[in-house]
């Protein structure tokens, strides 16, 4: 395959220690932007600008795509009134957030919370969820996208559901130039967050997050990729050996979160706070999050098991191999 430009990156200052964003204009039957920056008025002066340089206005854009529902990446979605916002159907309720969602979180977040051994004002997540939609845009999706659908008015780009970041992220995949765009699921910097979230209805089992990224990223390998379109930093051609080093580099950090556990038990707390000393500190559910995530992968390897101990989980090191 050819490597060929399908995609126009287009650079948003963020606030966060992530840096900048990239969104991505595809111009054809309909002009589209895919992701749409945070809602700040550097980000919206930033998009403009760049818009102009290209020939057109934020109101030339006929319709936004979202990878998916975080506030760097959804967060001017409202400069886009009367337009088509498309994304997965996960994403509706990050963007309307009604009472009900905002108090189903409170309520998930108080209980891992506790799971955790993590004091429930420790957890922001748990008490000021408002707090994580200050930049956030809330205009309702106007379709839904899922696996194997064609992204309207470009047939030859395809929809991949690559969840594990978040739960509604999709990829955009052209398979004529072997392209991607990936938004958060490969980054040429840093691994993605597996970030926990509330399952949509109560009761229903938790996601895994690094177990759904691993497998994002596998499928992804598979499609014999020239270039992903990332959602920060620069764009990625050397694919496969980068998805092999985010893999690898996962299964030691598992395997030293296995050492740490030694012959003891530990809480996700616990660990979390060797493991990130400074991170916990500074976003304590990030750094929860990441912990979890790589004791879910030990636990489905069958390195380590749990107890549930009056609502708090611990873990120790199997003794079977």
């Amino acid at each position: 395959m050819t490597q060929t430009k399908v995609a126009e990156q287009i650079i948003l200052p963020t606030p966060f220690a992530v840096g900048d964003v990239n969104v991505f204009l595809i111009e054809g039957e309909k002009l589209t932007l895919i992701d749409a920056g945070i809602k700040t008025k550097e980000a919206e002066n930033a998009l403009e600008r760049q818009l102009n340089e290209r020939g057109y206005t934020i109101s030339d854009i006929e319709q936004v795509i979202l990878t998916h529902h975080h506030s760097d990446h959804c967060g001017l979605v409202d400069l886009f009134g009367g337009k088509e916002l498309l994304g997965h159907e996960d994403n509706q309720r990050y963007l309307i957030r009604d009472d009900e969602f905002l108090d189903w979180q409170r309520e998930y977040f108080t209980g891992i919370s506790k799971k955790m051994g993590v004091p429930k004002e420790y957890m922001k997540y748990a008490n000021n969820v408002e707090s994580m939609y200050t930049y956030s845009g809330s205009k309702p999706l106007t379709g839904f996208l899922k696996e194997g659908d064609k992204v309207p008015g470009f047939e030859d780009w395809i929809v991949m559901e690559t969840f594990g970041h978040s739960q509604g992220h999709l990829s955009f995949y052209h398979e004529e130039t072997g392209s991607l765009i990936g938004g958060d699921l490969l980054l040429g910097r840093i691994s993605p967050n597996p970030i926990l979230e509330p399952p949509k209805k109560k009761g229903d089992a938790r996601f895994k997050p690094q177990l759904q990224l691993n497998e994002s990223l596998k499928r992804i390998e598979s499609k014999k990729l020239n270039i992903v379109y990332p959602g920060h930093g620069n764009n990625i051609t050397d694919v496969n050996s980068l998805i092999e080093k985010r893999l690898r580099m996962q299964h030691e950090r598992a395997m030293h979160v296995r050492e740490l556990i030694g012959e003891g038990q530990n809480t996700i707390l616990e660990l979390a706070v060797q493991l990130f000393p400074k991170a916990i500190r500074r976003d304590p559910a990030l750094a929860l999050f990441e912990t979890l995530g790589q004791l879910d992968y030990l636990e489905s390897i069958q390195k380590v098991e749990k107890q549930d101990r009056e609502g708090v989980l611990y873990y120790r090191v199997t003794t079977h191999e």
